[in-house]
């Protein structure tokens, strides 16, 4: 490594602080469309200029973030397009492994997401862990920017804490294809705790991580009405444990914690089936020799991997099953 730092003219310190940067630049570029995909959904005829004024980038200067949004179709109002692909950075997507999956219990799929909430002329970033299963938000971060350090990392530090004592190996993470999500810190905590990572092609694989952002910021922190940062953290807090002790429809009326306990102690028990819708990505069907080799019918990332020709009209349903168990049994 010597020789390295010497034919490169850096010092070791220097080189590694080179490189800490790149990586949260990084970082930060390859979530940028989806938040970019978000305040255009609320604000469809907003600048790049002012949008960049909003996010509070921090690796990212004016006229490179203006360069961005002219390369990535931003410079001006258009339909918000749900097939978003990274692989044009380089990124290594994951299959989606949920779609179809009969859910018995807790811990076998995870869902995430992040959004942005705006403060006065502020933009922060909030972070959810969901058990799809129980719909408990077990983690969730609120960060100042999209470095994966401060999102989706401290959200499953606070899940792998949540779950300290159950079971986690081999649960299924399921997230979109923000960045935070296949960023090497992220991957290896992944790994460390035994997680099958798993991604969607756009929002209408992810719905309930969807559905998480919007009850949290409308149901919650519209009336909460936080004024600052710490505020904000202290009341995403207080929404989210309000949450984990609200009836749930698909709960039959229990509330996510309620509903985890009497699955632990035996009082219930219940199935769910996810939905088997999958989005076409066209950059499967242009990389045929990566993904299953007769995509044309309909296969996606492998043979199992089916997608529909077009997004459903509303969420995809998941039944939900819950009955008494016989405690005779």
């Amino acid at each position: 490594m010597n020789q390295i730092y010497k034919a490169l003219n850096y010092s070791k310190q220097s080189f590694h602080k080179k490189l800490e940067y790149e990586l949260q630049k990084a970082s930060e570029f390859a979530n940028l469309t989806v938040i970019i995909n978000q305040i255009r959904e609320d604000h469809p005829t907003l600048s790049a200029r002012k949008m960049y004024f909003m996010l509070n980038l921090q690796t990212m200067g004016r006229d490179s973030f203006e360069r961005f949004c002219m390369l990535k179709g931003y410079g001006v109002p258009r339909k918000r397009n749900f097939h978003k692909t990274t692989n044009s950075l380089g990124v290594v997507r994951f299959n989606n492994l949920i779609a179809g999956r009969e859910l018995t219990g807790t811990n076998q799929v995870w869902v995430s997401d992040i959004t942005y909430y705006r403060m006065g002329d502020k933009f922060y970033y909030l972070s959810f862990i969901m058990d799809l299963f129980s719909r408990k938000i077990i983690g969730f971060s609120v960060s100042k920017d999209l470095k994966t350090i401060n999102t989706t990392l401290v959200a499953l530090k606070m899940a792998k804490r949540e779950r300290s004592h159950q079971k986690v190996s081999g649960c299924i993470f399921h997230s979109d294809g923000g960045g935070q999500y296949y960023q090497k810190d992220f991957i290896d905590l992944t790994k460390e705790m035994g997680l099958v990572n798993s991604m969607g092609y756009s929002v209408f694989e992810n719905p309930h991580a969807e559905r998480i952002n919007g009850t949290i910021k409308n149901n919650y922190l519209l009336h909460y009405s936080p004024n600052d940062y710490n505020g904000l953290i202290k009341q995403v807090t207080r929404a989210v444990r309000n949450y984990n002790n609200r009836p749930h429809d698909s709960l039959g009326q229990l509330s996510p914690n309620t509903f985890e306990q009497g699955i632990r102690e035996g009082h219930l028990k219940a199935k769910m089936n996810v939905s088997n819708f999958k989005e076409c990505n066209p950059f499967d069907f242009i990389h045929k020799d990566k993904v299953d080799p007769e995509p044309v019918k309909g296969k996606i990332n492998g043979a199992a991997a089916q997608c529909s020709a077009s997004p459903p009209l509303t969420e995809p349903v998941s039944t939900f099953y819950r009955g008494l168990q016989n405690q005779k049994e």
